[in-house]
């Protein structure tokens, strides 16, 4: 057939003591009419001939060289589906991930060995890779704490989605684990100083503990300015909880025990300085430091003094990275610090170590379980106003669901960047009265914590409307030692007025005196 390739196998014998399958080609050159005729014969054709025992060793060879090639570069290929998330990984990926070569994979594992501190970017990339809009790259550098080992490791992870009709159907990788390199000895210890310097130049807390007998091992400056005390006055686990105020005592010591079973814990809690007895909030971050043969002795942690936060923070809960750019486009030129998550899932899993701010969820992206996020973060009493984000398509009791499950407003889409903006600042306002008035209740609390017995029931007297002669006949007092203890009272609550010592004692829940 003119221009068309023929192709066939056949059976050659070729020297004498040899035979080989042989595989042929060709086609005829294209030329003109003319040409022919003055050739007098039919287009010539081009043929080649291969061995195909040749060939197949060549392909054989090729495969060979590229497993080669990945075993000496220990690179580990993967793969994965994202339309089912059933993942493939060899026991050199496993081992990265702390696993037993034949241990099953599946994305839930993937998902939680990642540090907590990059579990944020890895939801980023997984969900950029996964968009139809963008290239399907997947490439990122993070944190592995192994689940079967507990060691931390550093991976570099590189590959492809394949997309069908706009829909992701395969996804082919690698994994490489990136070893930390190894400073020699001078190296070494200029970095000993330079952390050191860091350290004490830190307006934050650092702190080491050592579990075993329980003593502080090191405290930075910073304790002097946020606790009002110099390092040896807290060189114990214990007079450091001594600190802290009676209500959350408990919190602080269950954290240290999340440290010492290998977890990373974000506690906010209260202290009452010693040197003032003012109440301060503290943030603190406690982690475990594991020895070389991977045990836990000693705890460490970084305590940041947050009284007085305003909360401007916001987080955006949306899977779609369009819409994402969008909220930043809206809320970053506005002042706030915005952090934004591809995952609802992943979002109410570390919500509780987030500091306060205003929740945006896009109640669509989210999917069927979205007012659960809502109600989740409002059972965990979390410091987080929800402002949820939808589409009603008419349903009037849309908006009012969301805001029984706990949301503080409700915007339906498109939503106006005004309207958002006005939501978003009367969330953020009703957070920081909350504060207020916490912060109002502790400090009531801890003067009226200072009275005497005597001064304290001249107190309830007052806040049951008692006179000094009433209140004296109830205590068998004169009405002039009453003026004296009221007048104590009044000073040692920093009041002026007896309205302002009986909001206060309300603030802190003292009790009227029955029946005075």
């Amino acid at each position: 057939m003119l221009g068309s390739a023929l192709r066939t196998a056949f059976f050659s014998p070729g020297r004498s003591d040899f035979t080989c399958w042989a595989r042929i080609s060709g086609s005829r050159r294209q030329i003109g009419v003319a040409q022919r005729e003055q050739r007098g014969r039919s287009a010539p054709a081009a043929c080649r001939m291969i061995e195909e025992g040749e060939a197949r060793q060549t392909e054989e060879s090729s495969e060979a060289r590229g497993r080669v090639a990945v075993d000496l570069a220990d690179l580990s290929p993967f793969t994965w589906d994202p339309a089912t998330g059933a993942v493939n990984w060899d026991a050199r990926l496993k081992a990265i991930w702390g696993l037993p070569p034949d241990a099953p994979v599946d994305l839930i594992a993937w998902r939680s060995a990642v540090h907590p501190n990059d579990r944020h970017r890895v939801e980023e990339a997984l969900a950029q890779c996964r968009d139809p809009a963008g290239d399907g790259v997947y490439s990122i550098e993070h944190r592995v704490i192994g689940l079967g080992d507990g060691v931390e490791r550093r991976i570099a992870m590189r590959g492809r989605t394949r997309f069908e009709d706009g829909r992701p159907t395969g996804f082919v990788g690698v994994g490489l684990e990136i070893a930390e390199p190894k400073a020699d000895e001078a190296t070494g210890r200029a970095n000993d100083q330079a952390l050191r310097r860091f350290a004490e130049q830190s307006a934050h807390v650092l702190w080491l503990a050592d579990l075993g007998n329980g003593r502080r091992t090191y405290l930075n400056l910073a304790l002097r300015e946020v606790w009002g005390l110099p390092q040896e006055a807290l060189a114990s686990i214990e007079s450091w909880l001594g600190t802290i105020h009676p209500d959350d005592r408990d919190s602080v010591s269950r954290s240290i025990e999340r440290a010492a079973e290998g977890h990373v814990a974000v506690l906010e809690y209260r202290i009452l300085r010693p040197s003032d007895r003012t109440v301060r909030r503290i943030r603190d971050t406690f982690f475990p430091i594991r020895g070389e043969a991977g045990g836990i002795r000693h705890v460490g942690g970084i305590a940041e003094d947050v009284t007085g936060r305003s909360g401007a923070r916001i987080y955006v809960v949306d899977e779609g990275a369009a819409s994402r750019r969008a909220w930043l486009r809206v809320l970053q030129p506005a002042g706030y610090d915005v952090q934004v998550f591809a995952s609802a899932a992943v979002f109410v899993e570390i919500a509780g170590s987030l500091r306060s701010g205003c929740v945006i969820l896009d109640i669509e992206a989210a999917g069927p379980e979205s007012l659960t996020v809502v109600k989740a973060i409002k059972a965990a009493g979390l410091t987080l106003p929800v402002l949820v984000i939808g589409r009603s398509h008419g349903d009037i009791g849309y908006g009012v669901r969301a805001m029984k499950a706990g949301a503080v407003d409700y915007l339906e889409k498109p939503w106006q960047p005004t309207a958002l903006l006005t939501a978003v600042s009367s969330a953020l306002a009703e957070l920081r009265e909350d504060a207020d008035r916490s912060q109002a209740k502790d400090d009531a609390k801890l003067r009226i914590g200072g009275l005497s017995i005597r001064e304290r029931e001249v107190l309830e007297g007052l806040l049951a409307g008692g006179t000094n002669k009433s209140i004296g006949r109830a205590l068998g007092l004169s009405p002039r030692t009453v003026e004296i203890h009221r007048a104590h009272v009044m000073e040692a609550l920093g009041v002026r007025t007896l309205s302002e010592a009986v909001l206060m004692a309300t603030r802190a829940g003292v009790q009227p005196t029955v029946g005075l």
